[in-house]
């Protein structure tokens, strides 16, 4: 038995494997002051639904996957370690500075951001190691002790340590990481050539600052998190989701935190691209996870999953880079819990506040009193409010009509059932824009790929974005409800490693491609030595970074590690290299040289089926066939309800239809036609918005 769970903004989701390989979903409120506890409380909610004791069902069960966003949240909410930065003589102001670039370059009404670590916290050490990784100025150790002092009285929790051309040489970043220990013991350290070593110094330093910043945290929740599973009765592996969308063990996320920055939305990609080969034999999708705070999107482009090299937290430029690679996944305020309002000028707005988990949109009866999109949805007949997440919770249609009404229908002079919808437009709109971003904005047209539609609160408005976006195909998966932690359960060990080590194709060093490349095969054993023992299959691919001279930005290019040895590997390195520059830039320079920068291995490690099994569907006690729901086409009728667990293969559903389950709610609108996929999933099929 498997255990995948997803920390949200409102709920933690779980997904459960059994050893038949069928699966089941559960929800529980996310208790942001203690989220293990939510994490308990939804696996007390699987156990009574398997009639097991929940130490009883624990202890069938070989892995736990977790995504969270303990990380993230104390990022935005200012709540890390207070941390120090220790850094070369003469670069105090790399975390100011940063690489320049504004928003707005004109706009001086925006202050600057301030740097992630102050500048009272910032100490200059007398050291100079040059780019060859020659020493110009030795280490001054007794200034290193001096500063531990100051460090000492300071109180700091952590400490960042980021010296120039320590991805060349280490030893004094090293020795520094030495002293630190000894003299400053309890106090966690991250050394930047070890977290994340490329040539670009902000991006660099930015990640140490923040691995560090997250250690005292992270290294306290991940202990926890795997001692109260213990103390609960799980005895089997701990893994965490990365934002490299993969997973790691949780004490090696507890070693370098910065992984964890984006747990679990990373998996909503690796997830709908499973779907949309398997629903729509297509390579080409948009994955949209609509949660009760964030809406998150991504772009699959032939079955290749999204990186980002440039991370932010926060507004580029105005936040702070992670300079850390990881999947690219888009977030807007824009979810369930989205809360609609009227300003001033008589303009409805939805989002980016949010009712959250507490109070939670209206209708919980939790003390929320701003409409939300659920509360529209709930309005508009599309939520039976008898059976939210099985019967839960029992939602308060009276109190949700109310405050629709004081809140947005009567400053805008509409009926209830209109205001409601409006709300569903305008959040609509905000979430096709998100994508629109992502494709129109990167030159690829949304009507060509299929729309996969994930979160609880997916099912009130896909149809609608699909429709806007000109998408023929809408997948509804089965998980979708929780579909990070459904990406979970095929997720990958996955690692990768750098080495940074200059040559030129024209000029080309096979002494240095050689050792940088066995360095590579190093730490990639040591890796798969460490965590590989329940490997089913392993995969160890090698890439390049570099430019063409005088480029500023380098671009990865796949290498053959086994192959470049002679005059001709080079050749074939470097065509491989116009082949991608091409690719991504429609132009090639097939008379320049490549100058390579950084040698790159990426280690997958697979560790069950990669396959996510047919759900075990409850079907509802409610025995009602119809209930009346307000769509613009029809206004207030009566529509078919089907069930989830009912739907066969063979059964086509023309909206206005409701196809609800204990987790979700697919609304079916006027001129689209659902189905049954083979794997499980809702398929609807959409004509179009000029149709």
């Amino acid at each position: 038995m498997r255990f995948a769970t997803d920390t949200g903004g409102t709920f933690t989701d779980l997904v459960v494997e059994g050893d038949d390989g069928h699966v089941r979903m559960f929800k529980a409120s996310t208790t942001p002051g203690d989220p293990i506890r939510g994490v308990l409380d939804v696996l007390q909610v699987a156990a009574d639904a398997y009639g097991l004791d929940r130490a009883e069902m624990l202890r069938k069960g070989d892995l736990f996957i977790h995504g969270t966003t303990r990380a993230i949240n104390a990022i935005v909410t200012n709540t890390v370690a207070k941390t120090a930065l220790l850094t070369t003589w003469g670069n105090s102001e790399v975390l100011v500075l940063r690489e320049g670039g504004r928003i707005e370059p004109f706009n001086f009404t925006v202050p600057y951001p301030k740097p992630y670590i102050p500048r009272a916290l910032t100490f200059e050490i007398p050291e100079r190691v040059l780019f060859d990784g020659s020493v110009d100025v030795a280490l001054d150790e007794e200034a290193v002790l001096e500063i531990i002092e100051r460090l000492k009285a300071e109180k700091v929790e952590a400490v960042a340590v980021s010296l120039l051309w320590s991805v060349v040489n280490p030893a004094h970043e090293e020795r520094v990481g030495e002293l630190l220990a000894k003299h400053l013991p309890g106090v966690p350290v991250t050394l930047s050539h070890e977290v994340n070593p490329i040539l670009r110094e902000y991006r660099r330093t930015s990640a140490a600052a923040i691995d560090a910043s997250l250690k005292p945290l992270m290294t306290a929740y991940m202990e926890t998190l795997e001692s109260r599973l213990r103390d609960a009765g799980f005895e089997g592996r701990v893994l965490v989701l990365t934002s490299q969308g993969g997973v790691l063990d949780a004490a090696d996320v507890a070693k370098q935190p910065i992984h964890s920055i984006n747990s679990g939305p990373s998996m909503a990609p690796v997830a709908g691209r499973y779907f949309a080969l398997s629903d729509a034999s297509t390579s080409d999708a948009i994955v949209a996870d609509t949660g009760g705070t964030t809406y998150d999107v991504s772009l699959i482009r032939g079955g290749t999953i999204p990186w980002a090299r440039e991370t932010w937290i926060g507004q580029p430029f105005r936040g702070h880079m992670t300079g850390f690679p990881s999947i690219d996944v888009k977030s807007v305020g824009a979810g369930g819990g989205s809360i609609a309002s009227v300003d001033e000028g008589g303009l409805l707005t939805v989002g980016p506040r949010s009712a959250g988990s507490v109070p939670g949109p209206v209708c919980y009866g939790n003390g929320g009193t701003e409409p939300t999109v659920t509360d529209a949805a709930l309005v508009l007949g599309y939520l039976n409010p008898g059976n939210f997440l099985g019967g839960a919770i029992t939602l308060d249609l009276d109190a949700a009509k109310r405050a629709v009404e004081e809140k947005v229908a009567k400053p805008l002079g509409l009926s209830i059932e209109e205001a409601a919808a409006s709300i569903l437009d305008v959040v609509t709109e905000n979430m096709v824009h998100a994508i629109d971003d992502i494709t129109v904005a990167q030159g690829f047209d949304p009507a060509q790929a299929v729309l996969v539609g994930g979160g609880g609160a997916a099912g009130f408005n896909s149809v609608l974005i699909a429709r806007r976006l000109g998408c023929r195909k809408l997948i509804m998966p089965q998980v979708g409800a929780a579909l990070s932690a459904g990406g979970g359960l095929i997720s990958e060990l996955t690692n990768n490693f750098r080495v940074i080590a200059a040559t030129r194709t024209d000029h080309f060093d096979f002494d240095l491609a050689r050792n940088a490349i066995a360095e590579l095969n190093r730490k990639a054993r040591t890796f798969l030595n460490n965590t590989g023992e329940q490997a089913i299959e392993t995969k160890v691919s090698f890439s390049i970074e570099g430019h063409y001279p005088s480029q500023v930005w380098d671009i990865e290019v796949p290498l053959d590690a086994d192959r470049l040895s002679t005059a001709e590997d080079v050749v074939a390195l470097e065509e491989a290299f116009h082949q991608v520059h091409d690719k991504l830039f429609a132009v090639r320079d097939e008379g320049s040289p490549v100058e390579i920068v950084g040698w790159r291995v990426d280690i997958a490690i697979k560790i069950r089926s990669g396959e996510i099994g047919q759900m075990h569907n409850i079907a509802s006690d409610d025995t009602a066939t119809t209930r009346r729901c307000y769509f613009r086409e029809t206004e207030t009728a009566d529509v078919p309800l089907v069930s989830f667990a009912a739907m066969s293969e063979h059964l086509k559903v023309a909206g206005p239809a409701i196809v609800e389950s204990p987790f979700t709610t697919i609304v079916v609108f006027p001129g689209s036609v659902a189905s049954r996929a083979a794997s499980g999933s809702v398929v609807i099929d959409i004509p179009g918005e000029n149709a």
